[in-house]
């Protein structure tokens, strides 16, 4: 069988919210999950990228790594790697036989994702990893990913409007869901986030007894070299006259770490730090990592389908997710930056998919600019936002558009975009739109 074909019949659960369905399944399959050392990252943008870093700086320290992260751009298997190599097709099959045997015996019935999750505790645990690194699906509170009950240090990247109908509203209240991540007693590595939502995960970290941590953004060096300052280091060096020769001591002492990031976006510089500090935690935990495997591991991170620069038709097309307000805003900064720099030029030629239940008019307000082109299409195989009514919300946004129009699928709008104009064409408003056009083009590697 398919994957596909096992995952199918429980798709029409949906999105929901809740531990019941997937505490029930992991004790059915023996409480995988309780077998293996779990970061755990939340956020509503920077957790794939933050969950990279980590999982590229632990695995090159020499330890056996999983990550599990979603959605996929192209393939399941793409969401359970184990020291970066994604899940074999038959070995995940075999895992979902597994699981959904299980799975249709109990109440409530798991949904794709809560399948998926166990598959991916299963999979970590029979690979007898070192450490698990886990991005929340949705939310954190009552996300399936949420039933590791002692996470060797939990992080929340970033706090912004994106799933609304679910997580609520307010700045508060979604932080107050993001924040569900959080254990008594275990570290927390914190992002910059708005005032509102930052208070909010203030007080769940004080009363849970977190030990936080907030890491500072690096300092920009020349020639795309970041220093980040808070790395500590232990040596032993007693004064004669202060300790035994025999005695065993230890000097706290802070020190600058020096490397480059692969990942573009100026976003990136903030990501690497939580990674950082993540990594921080670890080591005082007692794993050994030293800085080194910090500067090569982050160098050797891929995430793709983020500023991504693809070939097609001989012309380069930046592709990105870009699939929330938070995000558009980071592709139009890049964008913008690299306008400023000679490195793409005008008229910007947007070809843009959302889906239907995203934030189609905040998306578009972050990206479009009087003189643009949009090119609007559907998102392949899943419930999208109709390009006409894009269309007319585009133009009542930013009524000064240079073109808008609609096209049936992404290679018709891109072959538009290039035909006989100059300027720079961008891909982007969601990651299935771009998970499908890079299975055709460029297939992403891990």
């Amino acid at each position: 069988m398919t994957i596909d074909s096992l995952l199918e019949p429980f798709a029409h659960f949906g999105v929901r919210l809740g531990l019941e369905a997937i505490q029930a399944l992991l004790e059915n399959l023996g409480n995988p999950q309780a077998q293996v050392p779990v970061v755990h990252v939340a956020g509503t943008n920077g957790k794939g990228s933050v969950c990279a870093y980590i999982a590229s700086i632990v695995q090159t320290a020499g330890y056996r790594v999983g990550r599990y992260t979603s959605p996929h751009l192209v393939d399941w298997t793409e969401r359970i790697c184990v020291d970066g190599v994604p899940i074999a097709p038959e070995a995940l099959a075999t895992l979902l036989q597994r699981i959904t045997v299980v799975a249709r015996s109990q109440t409530p019935v798991p949904t794709q994702f809560e399948i998926m999750t166990a598959a991916a505790f299963l999979y970590f645990a029979q690979q007898e990893v070192d450490l698990a690194v886990v991005e929340v699906g949705l939310g954190g509170r009552l996300d399936s990913t949420n039933v590791c009950e002692q996470p060797l240090v939990s992080v929340i990247t970033s706090i912004g409007y994106d799933h609304c109908q679910v997580l609520g509203d307010t700045l508060g209240a979604i932080a107050g869901e993001k924040a569900g991540i959080l254990k008594a007693g275990c570290p927390a590595v914190i992002g910059p986030l708005p005032p509102e939502a930052n208070a909010v995960v203030y007080r769940r970290a004080a009363a849970l007894g977190c030990s936080t941590v907030y890491p500072e953004v690096p300092q920009e060096l020349a020639d795309g070299w970041l220093e980040y300052r808070g790395i500590e280091e232990y040596e032993f060096e007693p004064e004669p006259d202060e300790a035994e020769p025999d005695e065993i001591g230890l000097v706290h002492m802070l020190t600058a770490l020096r490397y480059r990031v692969p990942l573009a976006g100026a976003v990136q510089r903030q990501n690497s730090a939580l990674a950082i500090a993540a990594v921080q935690v670890l080591r005082e935990q007692g794993w050994e990592i030293i800085d080194e495997a910090i500067v090569e591991g982050i160098a050797k991170t891929r995430w793709p389908g983020r500023l991504q620069w693809v070939q097609w038709r001989d012309r380069p097309v930046l592709v990105d997710g870009a699939h929330n307000p938070p995000s558009a805003e980071v592709l139009r900064a890049f964008v913008d930056e690299q306008l400023a720099q000679g490195k793409l030029s005008a008229p910007l030629h947007w070809v843009a998919g959302i889906l239907a239940n995203k934030d189609q008019q905040g998306i578009l307000q972050a990206i479009l600019r009087p003189g643009d082109r949009l090119y609007v299409v559907p998102v392949p195989d899943h419930l999208t936002a109709g390009p006409e009514k894009l269309a007319v919300l585009a133009q009542a946004i930013c009524p000064n558009l240079a073109a808008c129009a609609t096209y049936g699928d992404v290679d018709t709008a891109l072959a538009a975009a290039i035909a006989g104009t100059s300027g720079s064409v961008i891909l982007c408003g969601s990651l299935y739109l771009v998970g499908n056009f890079l299975g055709r083009v460029a297939p992403p590697q891990f």
